[in-house]
């Protein structure tokens, strides 16, 4: 076995400072040599967050096409939700409630993450149970509780009945609606939901006037705690699952009775070291998207720091480290089509 890869199984056996460096050094030359961070300044390249994309490849007709049904209302039974009823883009791609609002005023069981950036997640869902973005658009229309269509065939007919959107939509997919179309368009328009832009990508990219000094000083919190451990890559979260309350029991402390949504990625799996796991969530533009964690149970950012301190490092933070990562969070506020982002439930 390389020196370089006993050292990483064996980190905690006492190794000198020179093997710990050696091991870092071999992990940084392969992530340069595989997972390049091209749009990173150089100083910062072998971070494990990394700027957003300004765009990515995609057939523009069909993002037309995506655009109009994910703001379309037929796609529910009653004509009354859409996909941009929970995930509006003037509100930070959420809808601000802990549970969101289906037909028939039903509340779903689990909170809204967000649809910015959702392209670079590695799954879809906090259980994890949608491999793209596509099968994720086809679980909300036929949810009882979301949008309660029976089918598609009855998205179908109803989408069909429009001679001129029926007749765009064959322009672009010869053999018309159906579940696998729809599902594809707005699986299209739904990668284009990218905010690059954000502060602290200007500070990645190398521009140190970008940040103020206390949110520099959350970043070096945010690393010293290890939360870029797991909020990693561009969303900075979605790239895998990991356990809710590992140093301290969140759900006895919560003090409210278990809900199937509580089993996390054990729902799909049935696998018992998977219940309470969850896809780690994005930070982008997290400011905008309260309320937060999978139960929408944390108002705040500084509510939601603390917690996280707690259950995942086992630390209390100090009134000035909470200041201090929160600030840095709000960093992470991109732009979409060229504009920064605000929330339209907070204007006043």
């Amino acid at each position: 076995m390389p020196m370089v890869k006993y050292y990483l199984i064996h980190w905690g056996a006492s190794l000198s400072d020179t093997e710990k460096q050696m091991a870092l050094n071999w992990a940084k030359e392969q992530r340069a040599a595989f997972y390049p961070n091209l749009l990173a300044d150089a100083k910062w390249n072998n971070e494990t967050i990394r700027p957003i994309q300004n765009s990515v490849a995609v057939d523009v007709r069909k993002v037309i096409l995506g655009n109009l049904l994910f703001h379309d209302v037929r796609l529910s039974s009653d004509n009354t939700v859409s996909c941009s009823s929970c995930h509006g883009l003037n509100t930070g791609g959420v809808d601000n409630k802990q549970y969101s609002e289906g037909v028939g005023g039903q509340f779903g069981g689990v909170n809204a993450p967000s649809v910015y950036n959702a392209h670079y997640n590695f799954v879809q869902f906090w259980d994890g149970r949608a491999a793209t973005l596509a099968d994720q658009a086809a679980g909300p229309p036929l949810n009882p509780v979301e949008m309660a269509s029976t089918s598609f065939d009855e998205i179908c007919e109803k989408l069909n009945a429009d001679a001129d959107f029926s007749k765009a939509f064959k322009e672009v997919y010869p053999d018309g609606f159906n579940q696998a179309n729809i599902t594809d368009a707005i699986q299209e328009f739904e990668r284009t939901l990218l905010t690059p832009n954000s502060r602290f990508d200007k500070y990645l990219k190398g521009d140190e006037t970008a940040m103020t000094a206390d949110e520099l000083a959350g970043y070096d919190l945010f690393k010293k705690y290890n939360c870029a451990t797991c909020h990693v890559g561009e969303n900075m979260g979605g790239q895998s699952y990991e356990l809710l309350g590992i140093k301290h029991d969140y759900f006895a402390d919560r003090g409210t009775e278990l809900t199937i949504e509580d089993n996390g990625r054990f729902k799909e799996t049935k696998n018992e070291r998977d219940r309470h796991r969850f896809k780690v969530p994005g930070l982008r533009n997290v400011a905008l998207t309260a309320p937060y964690f999978h139960d929408g149970t944390q108002a705040t950012l500084d509510e939601t720091v603390k917690a996280m301190a707690k259950y995942e490092i086992g630390v209390d933070l100090n009134d000035q480290e909470v200041k201090q990562l929160v600030a840095f969070l709000h960093t992470l506020t991109g732009e979409y089509q060229g504009k920064l982002l605000v929330n339209d439930n907070d204007v006043h």
